[in-house]
């Protein structure tokens, strides 16, 4: 019996957008420039289904990486994620987007740690902290950077990698760490979204769909343009 999932990703500067049967992606599109969310997305997903010969009835449940991220993309990722379980009647599930980045580099280091870092502008980052079994040491939180921040929950390991749009303002703050290492190709896509979707599924670790919102973790901060006339 199939399984048939759409992953959706929206929480970085590239949105994209996956099916996949079971924790196997069968077929992938991303956009290919930044910040196109809202233009792009719909047309991704038409894609996917013109390409693959699936149909939308043929979905059983839908995936959102729920955040943290742009504020923006969590909002236009959650309304579309909305729009399908209504339309038709299939659960939601929500796959915490730092879990993405980890089990990505987990498949890539074994045996590592890994320190999740999403840019959160200037020197602060949300970050999470996953052992080589992709259990969680430190919660997600909205951290101001210094040299020794991680230093309680990571100094005593052998390697510790790296990874998120946040990392590499880190590498000199950080190049006193010998067990650190960075791995930039380690890039948010829903295509790392089906195993972990998949196991939340097989849990039935369902959100409300009225009710779900993004996990923005910081408030959203309008900023005025310096642009006469404009807000």
């Amino acid at each position: 019996m199939h399984t048939l999932s759409l992953l959706i990703e929206t929480s970085g500067r590239m949105c994209s957008c996956a099916l996949a049967d079971g924790d196997t992606v069968v077929a992938l599109e991303q956009a290919e420039e930044p910040n196109a969310h809202s233009a792009k997305l719909a047309v991704l997903v038409d894609t996917l289904f013109r390409t693959t010969g699936f149909k939308y009835p043929d979905l059983s449940f839908v995936a959102l990486s729920i955040g943290p991220g742009s504020y923006t993309g969590l909002r236009i990722g959650a309304s579309s994620v909305k729009g399908f379980a209504y339309a038709l009647d299939i659960p939601v599930v929500a796959v915490p987007t730092p879990l993405i980045l980890a089990k990505t580099a987990a498949d890539r280091h074994p045996g590592s740690y890994v320190l999740t870092m999403i840019d959160a502008r200037r020197m602060e980052v949300y970050s999470n902290i996953f052992d080589p079994a992709l259990v969680t040491v430190k919660d997600c939180s909205a951290d101001v950077l210094t040299e020794d921040i991680y230093d309680g929950y990571l100094s005593g390991c052998d390697s510790v990698v790296l990874v998120g749009d946040g990392a590499p303002k880190t590498r000199v703050l950080f190049g006193n760490k010998p067990n650190y290492h960075y791995d930039d190709a380690v890039e948010l896509s829903a295509y790392n979204m089906a195993v972990p979707a998949h196991e939340k599924f097989l849990k039935k670790e369902f959100e409300d769909v009225a009710y779900f919102e993004p996990f923005y973790l910081k408030s959203f901060v309008a900023v005025r343009s310096q642009v006469k006339g404009l807000y």
